[in-house]
């Protein structure tokens, strides 16, 4: 589980692990030395040593000692800390145990707790990598220093054996966090499919009451403007807002209605020419030169040309308003494999940086001061809507380049 992101939710699944864990490791390790140290003794007619050798009765009431700690950091809520607690506690119990037992001895190593194989085998269940690399490393690197220091090949067993259990582990491990990452981008996709749900009925509740009054709207200013022509500057400003207001209802009523496709065989040439033509007036009064260049004859595609115009308009307009201090555009159209055609935007404005290319086209996200966050969204609502794609590539401070690619025979 990721410790950097501590939900509620997230500590009440490592808590409920944790307590899991507890209970097994107990059972377990005080299980095996009841067995080994005295049923398996007395069945072989040896005397029971409930003392045993070693740190002795010292090793368990260590193993206590934890026990009590961790209890005590689960009540403080410091939940992820007791795995680390339990693995490091007994690393360091276990090494000096042996070696108390085994160095100076000519004693074969013939030791080891089965609880071992539980930290291996369980630690995928916390599904933190950290903490599986130190449980497999510590256990492999602890036999190992205990077979350097007794020089005993009988290590070499168990050091063989956390290997490949590491490996199974490890797999499991990269399941686990497979089935993680499917489950989170099922629910990001089910959360956005249900914004967008409440966009659309948003768009179908107040696109059409906002639609009519603002078209009486326009017609009466439009009419006081042509009434008296020269008495008031401020008719030209308030028919370019009603015009913006209008644009974003279009947007809205886009994502709010069933999109009804057109398609027809269209010449992306006669396009980009209108898109031009209508982007031109904000180019030229920003200062800004727009070069195009067509790698021709190009094909006709089959297209709802009204869409496609939305949509270069729609970007052409978001490459001009990156560069206020003026600057230039190019315009490439070129054909892909006889399959495509590339269509890229590049400006040379202030940039975007990889945070903010990666939250493009959500719904009401923009950094404009004046943007509704949906212009984008639309775009690329359209561009895939023709079986097409949009890639947005940018560095800050030299420039972005979009590039609209669509099938050319599609039917």
């Amino acid at each position: 589980m990721n410790e950097g992101i501590k939900s509620p939710k997230l500590i009440f699944e490592e808590k409920k692990a944790i307590i899991l864990f507890l209970w097994l490791f107990n059972l377990i390790f005080f299980s095996w030395d009841i067995y080994y140290y005295g049923f398996r003794a007395y069945t072989n007619g040896e005397a029971v040593n409930i003392a045993r050798d070693g740190m002795g009765i010292w090793l368990y009431v260590l193993v206590l000692g934890v026990l009590s700690i961790a209890i005590f950091l689960i009540k403080k809520g410091s939940i992820y800390k007791v795995k680390y607690l339990y693995i490091y506690s007994y690393l360091c119990i276990d090494l000096i145990d042996n070696l108390m037992r085994y160095l100076g001895t000519t004693k074969d190593f013939a030791t080891g707790n089965i609880v071992e194989l539980l930290f291996i085998l369980f630690s995928p269940i916390f599904v933190n990598k950290k903490y599986f690399w130190v449980v497999s490393l510590g256990f492999i690197g602890k036999d190992v220093l205990l077979g350097l220091t007794l020089r005993d090949l009988n290590l070499l067993f168990p050091i063989i054996s956390y290997i490949v259990l590491s490996a199974i582990a490890y797999i499991l491990l990269n399941r686990f966090y497979s089935y993680i990452l499917s489950l989170t981008s099922a629910y990001e996709e089910l959360r956005q499919k249900e914004k967008l749900a409440v966009i659309g009925q948003m768009a179908a509740a107040i696109g059409h009451e906002i639609r009519n009054p603002l078209s009486a709207l326009k017609g009466f200013t439009q009419l006081q403007q042509e009434r008296y022509p020269n008495t008031n500057e401020f008719y030209p400003i308030m028919i370019q807002e009603i015009d913006r207001i209008n644009s974003i209802v279009e947007d809205l009523l886009y994502l709010g209605k069933p999109r009804a496709l057109n398609f027809e065989k269209q010449s992306i040439e006669e396009i980009i020419a209108y898109t031009l033509s209508i982007t031109q007036q904000l180019a030229e009064r920003q200062n800004i030169k727009v070069e195009t260049k067509m790698a021709g004859p190009l094909p006709p595609i089959y297209c709802d040309e009204k869409q496609l115009k939305q949509v270069f308009i729609n970007l052409i307009k978001n490459a001009i308003e990156s560069m206020p201090d003026g600057g230039r555009i190019k315009i490439q159209v070129k054909i892909i494999e006889n399959l495509r055609l590339n269509i890229s935007i590049e400006d040379e404005g202030y940039g975007i940086s990889d945070e903010i290319i990666l939250n493009l086209g959500e719904p009401f996200f923009t950094t404009k001061k004046d943007g509704t966050g949906l212009g984008l969204m639309v775009t690329n609502h359209i561009i895939k809507d023709h079986n097409g794609e949009l890639n947005i590539n940018s560095v800050l401070k030299q420039g972005t380049i979009v590039e609209v690619i669509l099938p050319i025979n599609q039917r």
